[in-house]
């Protein structure tokens, strides 16, 4: 199957979600949230994908991950990466219980495709207080795409998806990947090797990639498509007549996380990093990388 029929497959069997422009989402993904062990990328940027985090659950955002939240490539054993985040997980189970969570998964937790793991994995953690388990994200659902309809825009779509549909070694030959990175290329990435299985530090395979969802983009009448997987953030101006390629970035930049908002009509992309006050001190803050631009610019 090639690229073009597996993105085809995720955009037919993706769960429809139908908006308002007083709807606001917050896109984020490729957390690949580890173990807090020195081949976790994720450890560095936790507390200001917490604090990121926190802010959209009490502005009312609604959460959609797009894939590669769970480093479960690197580590095999989910309860080691709660342990390692239980603070992020407690705050995701507040948008879980509220109804504005939505999760995709990726590659490296291309294992959520199985709902007997997301069972084992994510239902319910134990609470050594209460010397228990107790429900975490009882009967959570993970999708290999999502397609947003705007109904204030003439039922405009956006379609969801983490990316790696595009990429044939790891989406057909994944677990061949998932051996090489949790057996040779964890252990090497402590004295800084690069992973080479990863488009993000692959520029060759990045740009193969970018193209064969561009394709997809292209013979699909310029559909407003958003990924991830690449970590590389892009953003098409409405006003240029480019495809619409949106990609939200990853969470493991250093010592930043990057995402797409949709809020009011509108698209941006953004980035939280810690910023130095004139007194030295350290504070989390926002800045807004493109955008935004209204949805109803992009045109088919």
């Amino acid at each position: 199957m090639s690229s073009q029929n597996r993105l085809n497959k995720a955009y037919k069997a993706a769960q429809r979600i139908s908006f308002t422009n007083e709807d606001k989402f917050i896109l984020f993904s490729d957390c690949h949230r580890g173990d807090s062990s020195f081949a976790d990328d994720f450890a560095n940027n936790r507390n200001i994908y917490f604090h990121a985090l926190n802010h959209y659950y009490k502005e009312d955002f609604s959460y959609i991950e797009l894939g590669d939240g769970d480093e479960l490539w690197e580590n095999m054993f989910f309860k080691d990466i709660f342990e390692a985040n239980k603070n992020v997980y407690l705050l995701l189970q507040q948008f879980f219980n509220t109804k504005r969570l939505h999760m995709i998964y990726g590659n490296h937790d291309m294992v959520y495709r199985n709902e007997n793991i997301i069972k084992k994995n994510l239902s319910h953690y134990f609470d050594q207080r209460k010397g228990e388990k107790v429900p975490l994200f009882p009967n959570i659902k993970y999708h290999e795409a999502l397609v947003l309809i705007n109904k204030d825009n003439h039922n405009q779509e956006l379609f969801l998806t983490h990316g790696h549909q595009a990429d044939f070694m790891n989406y057909v030959g994944w677990k061949i990947n998932r051996f090489l990175v949790r057996v040779l290329w964890k252990p090497l990435q402590v004295w800084g090797i690069k992973d080479p299985t990863s488009p993000a530090k692959n520029y060759i395979e990045l740009i193969k990639v970018e193209e064969n969802i561009k394709e997809w983009i292209a013979n699909n009448n310029n559909k407003i498509t958003i990924t991830g997987h690449t970590h590389r953030p892009r953003f098409p101006s409405p006003i240029e007549n480019a495809l619409h390629y949106f990609n939200d970035g990853s969470c493991v930049h250093p010592r930043s996380i990057t995402g797409i908002e949709i809020v009011n009509g509108t698209i941006a992309l953004i980035k939280w990093f810690i910023d130095t006050k004139e007194d030295g001190t350290l504070q989390i803050v926002k800045e807004v990388l493109e955008g935004p631009c209204r949805l109803e610019d992009y045109k088919s």
